[in-house]
């Protein structure tokens, strides 16, 4: 290290004074620690690395410019926010410079969030309006074609990007034929660039197409996140492979295309099936054809002994044929003798069915019973008789002994009213009354001269 010099304002000497490199770097290093050696910055995070050694580096930016920061592993030990590229932070601490290389950075002693960076606030509001318009929607996917023949690489044509991507070709599938769009991938023209190459590939009829660029930070790979690019991907008719940036490394791209792949050579791997298993893979279907063929001849070959054995000379199956014909011709002997003695039986089962009820038996019947009838009537009639004039006989007898005609041949006599009423008392005549007597042997008229129950007053002209 130099010696301290004590007034880094001091002029050169009039003697021309020449200064070594080393003592220009450190001049400048105490001057810009003396006069910024407590100040706060605000930016954004890119370029983020982490060695092993715990001290944390990085590259500190807004919209214009950048400057490099260092935080010590003592110091990094008491952030407790995650860093990350792309997140927006307030550092506090010394401005200084790598004598060693002459680079001017901060010496941090402090990092304070302040808010995602204006970068990352882009990304995820175009990849919420890009999404909302359905260009990251599985349906819209392509399947990737699983032995293409021409592939298209949108890509830089510098770097080691196009050269990992033909190496993976030439390992494994040496026999594609590969076509390479150059485009910047990187700065202010990339954009353009990119969506032209798209355009270009899109129409020489690729099976398919890997959009590629190595890793970076999110500044780096900033034009993979514009919207003409994902809109340019979008509208591809080809099946079209993202593979932008490293493992970690995510882009809108990644989200519009029809595959992501994590680095280039996942991308090649992809599309380029490897020989050696294709080769392996042959000679297991040969090997499962041969079986499978063996297989089918030898069930052909049992299946031929089979019908041979079943097979016999034509005379032997008459043979069968005619003793068949015979038992045939046996059984329906048999089955039409059994029919006709069935049917012969029921005839005269039927016989004797119509002979039991034949008209002229029934009349037979009918007149034996009317014969019959006959000689029991005239009987029956004069039973009849007898029994009704016995019966006549005695209520003659009965009535004659209780008639009221008896009674009056005995000499007594009834008395009637006009009316014809019997005369039963006294009281129910009147003197003067004409009245008729019945007798046992005619009538008489007679009147009631006294009934001794009312004065009796006569007429002197009766």
């Amino acid at each position: 290290m130099p010696a301290m010099i004590k007034d880094p304002f001091q002029r050169l000497g009039l003697d021309r004074e020449v200064l070594t490199v080393s003592q220009l770097n450190g001049r400048a290093r105490v001057l810009l620690e003396d006069v910024f050696s407590n100040i706060w910055v605000e930016g954004e995070i890119s370029n983020l690395a982490k060695p092993a050694s715990g001290h944390v580096y990085f590259t500190l930016k807004d919209s214009n410019a950048q400057v490099r920061c260092a935080l010590f592993r003592q110091n990094a030990a008491r952030v407790r926010q995650a860093l990350r590229d792309g997140l927006a932070v307030k550092v506090r601490g010394k401005v200084s410079l790598f004598e060693g290389r002459g680079d001017y950075q901060l010496i941090l002693d402090s990092v304070e969030p302040a808010g995602d960076g204006a970068l990352r606030l882009a990304f995820e509001a175009l990849k919420e309006k890009l999404s909302g318009e359905g260009l990251f929607a599985a349906e819209n996917k392509v399947v990737l074609p699983a032995h293409p023949q021409r592939i298209g690489i949108v890509s830089s044509p510098t770097g080691a990007v196009i050269r990992d991507i033909i190496s993976v070709f030439r390992r494994r599938a040496p026999q594609i034929q590969l076509t390479l769009i150059p485009t910047a991938v990187q700065g202010r023209e990339a954009t353009g660039q990119i969506v032209r190459a798209l355009q270009i590939a899109d129409r020489q009829g690729f099976d398919a197409l890997i959009l590629a660029r190595g890793g970076g930070s999110l500044e780096d790979l900033w034009c993979f996140n514009e919207e003409q690019v994902a809109r340019a991907i979008a509208a591809c008719q080809t099946p079209i492979i993202s593979a932008v940036g490293h493992e970690t490394d995510v882009s809108i791209s990644d989200f519009v295309a029809d595959v992501r792949a994590p680095t280039p050579s996942a991308a090649a791997e992809l599309l380029a099936p490897d020989a050696n298993e294709l080769v392996q893979r042959l000679n297991s279907l040969h090997r499962r054809l041969v079986m499978r063929m063996h297989n089918r001849i030898e069930r052909e070959r049992l299946r031929l002994d089979g019908i041979s054995r079943r097979l016999r000379h034509p005379g032997e199956r008459l043979r069968q044929q005619a003793q068949r014909l015979d038992d045939l011709d046996m059984r329906l002997r048999r089955a039409f003798e059994r029919n006709l003695q069935q049917r012969q039986d029921r005839v005269a089962r039927l016989d004797m069915r119509l002979a039991a009820q034949h008209p002229g038996r029934a009349l037979a019947l009918l007149r034996q019973r009317l014969e019959g009838l006959s000689e029991r009537l005239p009987r029956a009639m004069r039973e009849a008789l007898k029994d009704r004039r016995q019966q006549l006989q005695s209520q003659a007898q009965t009535l004659n002994a209780i008639s009221p005609l008896a009674t009056l041949g005995r000499g007594y006599s009834i008395l009637l009213d006009d009316k014809g009423q019997a005369i039963r008392n006294a009281a129910q005549t009147k003197p003067g009354q004409r009245l008729k007597a019945r007798l046992g042997e005619g009538e008489l008229e007679v009147r009631v001269e006294d009934n001794h129950l009312t004065p009796v007053t006569l007429s002197l002209l009766d």
